[in-house]
């Protein structure tokens, strides 16, 4: 008899069982790729030749093939860094913060989220490279010692801590979505049938053999990175905040940034997993995993970051008449009515007014309706460090030097080619590996899973349902 709360609704629908969610997982992974993935797998590869073309020529060229003068001297490439290291927030959020308040929810989404997380880190550590100019010199960022002196890195820059805080946050998410996946790793090893796949998942899975000391050690260290993991969440994005705040230029130099930078992230986190979520449960057929009520609680998630982002909004405004410094109150003047007066109204639409529409439960739980906001949001974030950037270093103090920039087709191309490159890891992954945590969702399946009707229990019990593959998995849970 299974004990289902009377009061939320299920997180597995269908009337699942053990062996049901391996067999629906692990059909991605063993079946032979489909023509809509390789029309997809195409897409995003054309997106990669164009990125490499553009850092072909940003290399060989050098930097003057970007839009950037004197005035501007950050613009698209910083834009492009602190929105992608924004959309890897919601991975460790989901994965750390929640798997430590127990939020059953999470155990359908976390792998998906985890991978987007690595994959935008890995998009947006390049474009700090490729703005040095010299990225073959960017050894010098690291603090090693040299037989040349005593050159050493500046520990007072902002661009330094940059380099330290995502460079922990990329290992720590990483190791934490590899342990993750050694025990779907192992389901997948003993169900294979070729000999190349059967050995291939035989190193993925590290020898996993299903032990209770095997599951002990897993779940402590679980524990463990997702503690590490949780002060990450906060300090990355605070870190990157700091590039600006320390600065002394009006419109940057502000102590509201780091928690409205935080806030932002998880903003536009949660609206990529759902982006990514909504495409993948109806390609590959996991309705009844990824159900309404992950869709609802994300965008609950959105409601509030997106709130908070508002009110930061709205302070930065008020802050500057209060402070009665007419430079800053000129930078967000210039903000809403100057030359770039569209980009930020886009941003404020986007941003504050679009998520608002959440507050109705069943735009909440439409699919169309959330897919379209997320896609918004995404826009939105993305103007917001733009407007962030641009319009505070375009008129400075002097009008004598006021500028206004305008993106080349490099920076555009390797924009575009960093969306193709994320789309093409993210596609490898969703067919090679299970893109649903099978133990995870096995664990919660007795409290959080539809009861099935009493004869259609009684069928499978008299016809025998097969065996869950994996013995290991199933035991575990079992």
């Amino acid at each position: 008899m299974q004990h289902v709360s009377p009061i939320r609704e299920p997180l597995v629908t269908g009337g699942k069982t053990y062996h049901d969610i391996t067999e629906d997982v692990c059909r991605q992974v063993e079946a032979r790729p489909n023509m809509r993935w390789a029309i997809a797998l195409a897409v995003a590869l054309v997106g990669f030749a164009i990125f490499c073309y553009s850092v072909y020529r940003t290399l060989w060229y050098g930097i003057g093939e970007w839009g950037l003068n004197k005035t501007v001297g950050w613009a698209w490439d910083i834009t492009n860094f602190v929105w992608w290291v924004g959309i890897g927030h919601a991975g460790t959020l989901i994965s750390a913060i929640l798997l430590l308040f127990r939020q059953k929810w999470r155990t359908s989404i976390n792998r998906a989220a985890e991978a987007m997380t690595i994959f935008a880190v890995i998009c947006a550590a390049m474009f700090p490279v490729l703005h040095m100019g010299r990225p073959w010199m960017a050894l010098w960022v690291l603090p090693l010692p040299n037989t040349y002196g005593s050159l050493w890195v500046n520990f007072n820059s902002p661009l330094l801590w940059d380099v330290f805080a995502i460079s922990t946050y990329f290992s720590v998410s990483l190791v934490f979505w590899y342990i993750g996946l050694i025990p779907d790793f192992a389901t997948i090893r003993d169900r294979a049938t070729g000999p190349i796949a059967r050995r291939a998942y035989a190193v993925l899975s590290f020898g996993w053999t299903g032990s209770a000391k095997a599951w002990s050690r897993y779940e402590t260290v679980s524990l463990i990175l997702a503690g590490l993991a949780t002060p990450l969440v906060l300090s990355v994005h605070t870190i990157v905040s700091f590039d600006f705040a320390t600065s002394v230029i009006p419109g940057w130099h502000t102590t509201i940034f780091p928690p409205y930078f935080v806030a932002g992230a998880i903003f536009s986190g949660f609206a990529m997993v759902l982006t990514l979520m909504i495409i993948t449960r109806k390609v590959f057929k996991l309705e009844d995993y990824i159900t309404l009520e992950h869709i609802e609680s994300m965008n609950k998630v959105i409601i509030l970051t997106g709130s908070i982002v508002g009110v930061a909004y709205i302070t930065e405004f008020f802050i500057a008449w209060y402070s009665q410094v007419e430079y800053e109150q000129y930078a967000f003047i210039n903000r809403a009515t100057g030359p770039y007066w569209w980009a930020y109204w886009s941003m404020m639409t986007c941003n504050v007014i679009t998520p608002q529409l959440f507050w109705f439960r069943s735009i909440r739980r439409s699919l169309t309706a959330t897919f379209i906001i997320t896609i918004f949001v995404n826009i939105g974030m993305w103007f917001e460090r733009f407007v962030i950037i641009v319009t505070s270093l375009h008129r400075d103090y002097l009008p004598s030097s006021w500028a206004m920039f305008s993106p080349t087709i490099i920076d555009v191309g390797i924009y575009v080619g960093t969306i193709g490159l994320f789309f093409t890891l993210f596609l490898l992954f969703a067919k090679f590996f299970p893109v649903i945590n099978m133990a995870e969702v096995k664990a919660i399946l007795k409290s959080s899973s539809e009861v099935k009707p009493h004869h259609q229990r009684h069928t499978n019990t008299m016809h025998g349902t097969p065996k869950d593959s994996n013995s290991n998995t199933s035991h575990s849970n079992e």
